[in-house]
């Protein structure tokens, strides 16, 4: 087959200019990739730079003409913490020491080969840490001047003197390093400086400016420049205090480098100072600022020309100041506390934290309600297949039983095997209907088919009896899969509610936070800080950071009946805490006031007189606005009723404090006495849960006695049929609600006092009449004349362990309600649309 050739006019000139193209855009990417990679291996190498350059600066640094403690300082520290920059670091540090005058280039290169030799030495024996470094460089750092002493010029106690000072100042600085150099080798995005790593880091900065001493600029001092540049940075970031900081502290180290520049450390001191007190006015104020300060007291200690060249320098510096990104000022304020940059800072890092932890919550309560679900699954399978296999097991006993040596098994089992089934069936269902049958009861059919009637019945009923035990034991083992799932699945609900609560941020209430500062500060109060939580109603959160005063109670006695009168709702003191007894700060959480108390009073007696109860009790605030009054009968009396009456008590107080479910916490305490409890020991359980802001109260009442409510003359009795806990696994919880009103009166008690008349009376009746009769109101007055009343009615004898608890509901009124403030309006509180 012969090769078509095709020759069309232009198409191998297309052809060519498509192929140059494409070489082109390939030659224009590989010279696009070619100017990356030295831009990416520059961010990687960034710190690593920066650290060699500080490191030349510092090895040519040098203090009172002679001093030249930076260079063993700053390679000691390099070696502990970033041992992979080493290298670098040393060539840098003797590139420097070159440009000193000489000896030092021999000195400092004498220091760090005898630093080295001590670190290898201290690693041979793993005593190479971090807090040997300050000795280890004042040992090598006094060996060479000592050496170059006795080896120099004549002995004289001068010299001896400046290498102490030196070796002295190089052990001070590697102090200094160890907290300022991990700021540029370890970055963490929420790394919070101290006080004094901050200034550690300042005086890092002025060390290195130190070795661009001499340098000139077209008649500009490099370093005069490099200073004034770091205070306005500084000044910006903090203010006056972190200016004026930087100042002196720089100008110290730089008139010690060069001594007849003394007057630049009041200079910048005064300059930083200006600058950061007009940081509100941002860059512009900054600069200003600095400028008016450096002229003003350039003026004062030099000459015209002198003035001219600071003002040059000003300038200058400001001009650095003008091209600094943005970025970069906000990382410095992010690392410095007090700032705003630094708060947002730590506000979204407490976010992330918070989300994080929540995430992590919520995961965990999903797996438990997977488990949950799981654990139903298998209960709810088991339950429906188990039907399944009975019929089967009782025709393979039979026909291996009495079957397996008749002379009609084949006949039954393989010629008639349906009508054999047939009647095993209906033989089976007999015995299922009575236990008890015998060989005249059974189908007539059945007798003149089968001719082992009454081995075939025996065998029946006894794996019928067997089949019996055995479904107890799954009917157990289901219930307590069933009761297990239960109790994952309220885990996981609590849990999914902790994760929404920690989710729950504060809505930003700037203007009602001003309006509260502004009538505190009315009043005379010192006020530091205002967070307002949340404003919804019965739920109000404020935190107030204030100069708390010893002697006055300002808190309950001023700003909360304030805050009740700003936000028409009675609030009060939640917690108190101290932040810093030297500055008398503390914070206190204000919240919404209970709108009722419960006052409670508690009488009891042990049987026979004896010192220790059965009976247990509880009075105690669940956390949530909830009161709680419990009492437990334990069954019996003495040491082991009483043990578990308080056992039942205070595991329901605990699940219920942690958000459970009121039946799914009783069934939960009814499966643990269950499980610790082998013998027959039980416990009553009556419990009210009384909420203090709108006082609906819920009874839950097991096996317990009745309670009674007592309305003015009027008494309410409150009652429930339940088993005691820790006899029967499927335990029925019945809850009964009842909404209680300010003045009535709750009273719980044991059948040790509501048994008290015995058999023919009737007893509801009775108790009331006794509770109709006490003319008092006070809760532990009651209690007391009614245990009275019944033990005098059974002529002081004690035939049982009797407790009885009161409780009564009274509205809340604080003792400091409200304080008008005239002028101040009542706040305005966010609405939430739905």
């Amino acid at each position: 087959m012969e090769k078509l050739n095709v020759n069309i006019p232009g198409l191998k000139t297309l052809q060519r200019e498509a192929m140059m193209e494409e070489n082109g855009w390939m030659a224009r990417l590989r010279n696009m990739q070619m100017l990356q990679r030295p831009l990416q291996l520059l961010a990687a190498k960034k710190w690593m730079l920066l650290l060699t350059l500080m490191a030349f600066l510092l090895g040519k640094a040098m203090i009172l003409s002679e001093l030249s403690p930076f260079a063993i300082a700053y390679f000691a520290v390099i070696a502990f913490m970033r041992r992979d920059y080493l290298l670098p670091v040393t060539v840098a540090l003797i590139a420097g020491s070159l440009f000193a005058p000489f000896p030092a280039p021999l000195i400092i290169a004498a220091e760090l080969l005898i630093f080295y030799f001590i670190h290898r030495g201290l690693n041979a024996f793993d005593h190479a840490e971090l807090s040997y470094a300050p000795l280890m460089v004042f040992v090598s750092s006094f060996v060479v001047k000592l050496f170059t002493i006795m080896t120099g010029p004549p002995f004289t106690w001068y010299s001896l003197l400046m290498s102490s000072l030196d070796a002295i100042l190089s052990f001070v600085l590697t102090l200094v390093f160890i907290q300022a150099i991990p700021v540029f080798t370890y970055r963490k995005k929420n790394y919070q400086l101290r006080s004094e790593e901050i200034l550690c880091l300042i005086i890092l900065l002025a060390s290195v400016m130190t070795g661009a001493v001499g340098w000139t600029v077209y008649s500009l001092s490099v370093e005069h420049v490099l200073s004034r540049y770091l205070i306005l940075i500084f000044a910006l970031v903090g203010g006056a205090p972190l200016g004026a900081s930087v100042g002196v502290v720089t100008g110290l180290i730089l008139s010690l480098a060069d001594i007849s520049a003394i007057y630049q450390m009041s200079l910048l001191a005064f300059s930083g100072m200006l600058a950061g007190m007009l940081r509100e006015g941002k860059k512009g104020a900054v600069m200003l600022g600095m400028l008016l300060g450096s002229s003003i007291l350039s003026i004062y200690f030099s000459g015209p020309a002198d003035v001219m060249t600071s003002t040059w320098e000003s300038c200058a510096a400001i001009v650095l100041f003008l091209i600094t990104p943005k970025s970069i000022i906000k990382m410095i304020s992010k690392y410095v506390p007090g700032t705003n940059d630094h708060s947002k800072s730590q506000h979204e890092y407490a976010k992330r934290v918070r989300d994080l932890t929540a995430d992590r919550v919520t995961q965990f309560s999903r797996v438990f309600r997977q488990l949950s679900q799981s654990f139903g699954q298998v209960a709810g399978t088991e339950e429906v297949s188990k039907r399944n296999g009975e019929m089967d097991h009782f025709m393979n006993a039979v026909a291996e039983g009495p079957c397996s040596n008749c002379f009609k098994r084949s006949h039954c089992w393989d010629a008639k095997f349906y009508q054999t089934y047939k009647y095993m069936t209906d033989v089976m269902t007999a015995v299922e209907e009575n236990p008890e049958i015998n060989d005249q009861q059974i189908p007539k059919e059945w007798a003149r088919i089968c001719g082992k009637t009454g081995e075939v019945l025996q065998e029946m009923k006894q794996q019928y009896n067997l089949y019996q035990h055995d479904m107890q034991w799954k009917r157990q083992i289901y219930d307590s899969r069933h009761l297990v799932a239960e109790q994952l699945s309220g885990v996981s609900q609590v849990m999914e509610d902790l994760a929404r609560e920690i989710q729950r941020e504060g809505q930003a209430m700037y203007r009602q936070e001003e309006q509260i500062r502004e009538a505190l500060e009315q009043l005379g109060l010192s006020i530091q800080g205002i967070e307002i939580i949340s404003l919804d109603s019965g739920h109000v959160e404020i935190e107030i950071v204030h100069a708390f005063t010893r002697g006055y109670d300002e808190c309950r006695k001023i700003i909360a009946p304030l805050l009740s009168d700003i936000l028409d709702e009675h609030i009060a003191v939640h917690h108190e805490s101290s932040i810093s007894s030297k500055d008398g700060l503390a914070t206190v959480m204000f919240g919404s006031a209970k709108t009722f108390e419960i006052t409670t009073g508690i009488a009891g007696a042990a049987k026979g007189g004896d010192m220790l109860s059965g009976d247990s009790f509880s009075m105690v605030e669940l956390g949530n606005g909830t009161f709680a009054v419990a009492l437990s009968d334990g069954m019996g009396n003495g040491e082991r009723a009483k043990q578990e009456s308080s056992t039942a008590l205070s595991i329901l107080e605990q699940l219920l404090q942690s958000g459970m479910d009121e039946k799914l916490a009783i069934k939960s305490v009814n499966s643990i006495l269950m499980l610790r409890s082998p013998d027959e020991v039980y416990a009553t359980v009556d419990m009210a849960l009384i909420d203090q802001y709108t006082a609906e109260t819920t009874f839950m009442k097991i096996a317990s006695t009745p309670s009674f409510i007592k309305r003015g003359l009027e008494v309410i009795p409150v009652s429930a049929s339940n088993l005691p806990i820790g006899i029967i696994q499927d335990i029925e919880v019945d809850l009964v609600t009842l909404k209680l009103q300010a003045g009535d009166i709750v009273i719980m008690m044991t059948d040790g006092i509501y048994d008290a008349p015995g058999h023919a009376v009737n007893k509801e009746l009775w108790m009331k009449r006794m509770i109709q009769e006490i003319d008092n109101e006070d809760p532990q007055q009651i209690a007391d004349i009614l245990l009275e009343k019944v033990i005098r009615y059974q002529q002081n004898m004690i035939h049982d362990d009797m407790t009885v608890v009161v409780g009564k509901v009274e509205h809340y009124r604080p003792e400091w309600t409200t304080l008008h403030v005239p002028g101040l309006e009542r706040m305005e509180r966010p609405r939430t649309v739905s």
